[in-house]
């Protein structure tokens, strides 16, 4: 069963013009506890950035998982993306947590959320 975890505006906020930065991933089996140390690590430092905005990840038991992070607007996002210990985590996932990864960029123009009321009862 996939874990889902957010950091930032609720899903369902307005993120109209938010830049989105989409995370795919496949992970090896390779270093579990230290790919999670990583992770929290990244998740907390980038929570600090200038223009961080909120980030939502889910990964399944397959090993297949989605980050997106969304930053106040592009320079925010590239700043992200270039910061020194961000490139030294993403070196080691490339070495040894990745099996692949694809990175989208998009702008967010519409938002949609819904979610079930609870059952009465």
């Amino acid at each position: 069963m996939p874990r889902a975890v957010g950091i930032g505006k609720a899903m369902g906020d307005d993120r109209k013009g938010d830049i989105a930065v989409i995370f795919a991933s496949t992970r090896t089996a390779f270093d579990e506890d230290g790919y999670q140390q990583a992770a929290r690590m990244m998740a907390s430092l980038a929570a600090q950035q200038p223009g961080y905005c909120g980030m939502v990840s889910t990964r399944g038991d397959d090993g297949f998982g989605i980050t997106v992070s969304y930053w106040a607007d592009d320079n925010a996002a590239r700043d992200w993306r270039d910061h020194p210990e961000h490139t030294t985590i993403r070196e080691q996932g490339r070495a040894h947590w990745y099996s692949s990864y694809n990175l989208e960029v998009a702008r967010v123009e519409r938002a949609y959320a819904w979610s079930k009321a609870p059952a009465n009862g």
